[in-house]
């Protein structure tokens, strides 16, 4: 009976929730990380490397992926992994007043990594074997918009929360105010994640295995070896490679250092700006760009098809480094002019992004294997981008923001000529029955 009224449950109940929580470990990894070890006095470098290094694990996941098939249901490892992630954010604020703190806390953000990882893996796999085609296609503005939620409360409200705490910590402990502020905020991200964990307990449906499924660990990594080669093998996949690494190298050389720089003193170079701005501008207004931005790049490209529209996108998608860099050359302190440029950027950001996530669809996943392969292009994506932001914080301590803004602008020009000259070996044009 239980399983009956959880296969005829609608999906409302548990895809907004899920995606929510999927997102919610990956911004507080990737993003808040970076803001709340500023507040705590860590070096730029230390910054940038280990936050950056911290993503390995959400490249590599297509390596374990066909293991989550062999052991247990996709709803147990998408609870226990949302279970792992809350107590890890729950130990990190009983360590943060600890003396080597940020070691401890780089070790157990690790574990978040993997779990986070993994949870994705386990909750895609929930939504493409328990919901039909039709009902996949309802819900997958769902997605979007909840995964994108979460960046708006954990990179937005929480960031905004954190500054508000300092200031009220500070009338009782000036020394130890900003320690006691980030500590309630990755407490309330871990009760968040356990609470979600509950919740899905009761509402999430199993998710059946693939009718594929491999029937033992050995045959498991035999046909992870078969998809892996096929991918390889592709035509034109190195250029592919180079493209897609490329399209997002600028973005991740300069993503880390944005919120360091609008954080950053005006004497050091930055725009000075207070968490509460930073939360309230780049976290909750620049994410609802982000969104417009996306789903009007979505439009452009079915009006003018991705091969016409892909050198345009890529022009749109590098704007922001052009703000960043007329930014640390002006150094404005209108909030307004701040403002207005920080949403454009999230604008073109999302804008430009969806044409390389429907090229690799397209293009480079299209074909045998084409779920496994788009996850092994993004897997090499996100490494492009991991890479130059594990740099980032060491080369700006040697140049100072306003040649670091430069540098990103001369690390785009490679992508500029791939995709002028990119090869489109798939038709754009639907199939028919």
């Amino acid at each position: 009976m239980r399983e009956l009224n959880l296969k005829s449950r609608n999906p409302i109940s548990w895809v907004p929730s899920v995606y929510f929580a999927m997102g919610m470990p990956f911004v507080a990894l990737s993003l808040v990380s970076v803001i709340m070890f500023a507040d705590l006095g860590v070096d730029e470098a230390k910054i940038t490397f280990w936050t950056s290094l911290l993503i390995l694990p959400y490249t590599l996941k297509p390596i374990w992926s066909p293991l989550l098939e062999l052991y247990r249901t996709k709803k147990e490892f998408v609870v226990a992994t949302q279970l792992l992630s809350g107590i890890m954010f729950g130990l990190i604020a009983f360590m943060l007043p600890l003396p080597y703190y940020f070691s401890f806390t780089i070790a157990l953000m690790a574990i978040i990594g993997f779990s986070g990882a993994t949870h994705d893996i386990a909750t895609d796999g929930i939504y493409l074997t328990a919901l039909d085609k039709t009902t996949q296609a309802k819900y997958i503005g769902w997605q979007g918009a909840f995964y994108n939620l979460a960046k708006v409360l954990a990179n937005g409200l929480l960031v905004w929360l954190a500054g508000y705490l300092m200031g009220y910590f500070k009338l009782m402990n000036p020394e130890k105010a900003n320690i006691y502020a980030w500590m309630v905020i990755m407490a309330i991200i871990g009760c968040l994640l356990i609470f979600l964990a509950l919740y899905h307990w009761f509402f999430l449906p199993e998710g059946s295995k693939s009718q594929e499924t491999p029937a033992s660990f050995k045959e498991s990594m035999v046909s992870l070896w078969s998809v892996f080669k096929d991918f390889f093998t592709k035509k034109h996949i190195v250029y592919y490679i180079l493209f897609i690494i490329c399209y997002r190298l600028t973005e991740g050389f300069a993503i880390k250092m944005v919120p360091l720089f609008l954080k950053a003193s005006v004497e050091s170079g930055g725009l000075g700006l207070s968490n509460e701005s930073i939360g309230l501008i780049y976290g909750t207004l620049g994410t609802l760009a982000f969104i417009a931005g996306s789903i009007m790049g979505g439009y452009f490209i079915a009006w003018r098809t991705l091969k016409k529209a892909l050198f345009p996108l890529v022009c749109i998608f590098n704007v922001p480094f052009v703000i960043y860099y007329l930014f640390a050359l002006y150094q404005p302190a209108d909030l307004w002019i701040i403002g207005s440029g920080l949403v454009l950027e999230y604008f073109c950001y999302g804008f430009g992004f969806v044409g390389l996530t429907l090229f690799m669809m397209q293009q480079v996943a299209a074909g045998k294997h084409s779920m496994a392969h788009y996850a092994f292009a993004s897997g090499i994506m996100n490494l492009g981008f991991m890479i130059p932001g594990m740099l980032s914080g060491w080369i700006y301590q040697q140049v100072g923001y306003q040649t670091f803004f430069i540098i990103a602008l001369v690390v785009a020009i490679p992508a500029f000529f791939l995709t002028w000259f990119v090869p489109f070996t798939n038709s754009e044009q639907p199939t028919k029955d």
